[in-house]
């Protein structure tokens, strides 16, 4: 079976053996000032072979071992117990021979040696293995969080896709009316649409944008609305925005304005008015629309429409703290969202 290398893992092993390396030096130069080059040559010739065979054991021998091919499992361990052990040993003898390994301690048998050396490798196995947990662990809980944002990022793609086409249909609905009626006011519609749509295609595609181009696209989708009112139709837009280069994600505030329009002032039957309201200020976002209403009085529940319970769902992925009200009073409707934008998840 073909051993994989992960550079990501070789990375970690480094860095490891780097550490346990570092952990012994402090150790020598503690105990042992005067002699501490000739320590410190040791400790780097030992910790070579220990780079090794610890990347052996956690990355092939443990991974392999299997219950149900026990002599398999058996021999893994016997190898690596032998490369503990006796290899550690020569590794110290052909280090030695070399003269790259100063021998402040003498053996008086390879079993001595041998036993010395199994002690020390016991205190490296326990040293990658808890650095090893804790690292595994560690990137788990990455990997979850990064599940989780994809997850969420996909949702708010999936959002969009149903918004932005949602949207589109509502407006081509009331050029169609326009054109079926022979209005003059059709081409300067789709004019004002063909702006929209620039919009949606270039600038929809960031996370988000600045206020400033939110404002815009309301007040060209307000334009673009009006065209199919006559005078009677009062549209008040106020806003008060501290700093315009602040960011909100694209086309958040048009499903309430959308709204206003379809289910508020196109079907009342006496003076319809919007009058919409916007507030930043540290940070804090305050939109209320209110728009005519023919609804029965005293209602309370209120059906949301896909542009509503989208808007809902995305404020729910974007922000932690917001707040979301629609309440229909005596033939007024009021949508209220207050946002703080630096609650961004």
């Amino acid at each position: 079976m073909k051993l994989q290398i992960n550079k990501e893992r070789i990375t970690f092993f480094l860095w490891t053996t780097s550490a346990y390396l570092l952990l012994w030096l402090i150790v020598d130069l503690a105990q042992h000032p005067e002699s501490f080059f000739q320590y410190a040559v040791n400790e780097i010739w030992r910790a070579a072979y220990i780079l090794l065979v610890m990347f052996l054991l956690f990355e092939y021998t443990i991974p392999r071992l299997n219950k149900k091919n026990k002599i398999k499992s058996i021999l893994l361990l016997a190898i690596q117990i032998f490369l503990f052990s006796f290899g550690l040993y020569a590794w110290r003898y052909l280090g030695i021979q070399l003269h790259l390994y100063t021998e402040f301690t003498s053996y008086s048998s390879c079993k001595e040696g041998v036993g010395d050396q199994f002690g020390a490798s016991i205190f490296a196995i326990l040293f990658f293995g808890v650095v090893r947990h804790f690292y595994n662990y560690r990137k788990l809980r990455l990997d979850a969080q990064q599940l989780k944002i994809d997850k969420q990022e996909a949702e708010l793609n999936y959002l969009k896709s149903q918004t932005n086409p949602h949207f589109l249909f509502n407006t081509l609905n009331n050029i169609y009316s326009l054109a079926r009626d022979k209005s003059d006011l059709a081409p300067e519609s789709i004019l004002r649409l063909s702006k929209i749509l620039r919009f949606m295609l270039y600038e929809t595609g960031s996370q988000f944008i600045a206020i400033e181009q939110e404002l815009k696209i309301i007040n060209d989708y307000i334009a673009l609305e009006k065209l199919r009112y006559d005078k009677s139709l009062n549209v008040n837009f106020n806003y008060n925005v501290e700093d315009m280069k602040q960011s909100i994600p694209p086309l958040l505030l048009i499903p309430l304005v959308e709204n206003a329009f379809k289910h508020g002032v196109s079907e009342t039957r006496g003076n319809p008015f919007i009058d919409i309201s916007l507030s930043v200020k540290d940070r804090q976002l305050t939109f209320i629309i209110k728009n005519s209403y023919d609804g029965q009085s005293g209602q309370t529940k209120v059906i949301e429409n896909i542009g509503l319970s989208n808007l809902r769902r995305q404020l729910e992925l974007l922000y932690t703290e917001f707040n979301l009200s629609i309440q229909p009073e005596e033939s007024i409707f009021t949508s209220t969202l207050k946002i703080n934008l630096a609650s961004n998840v």
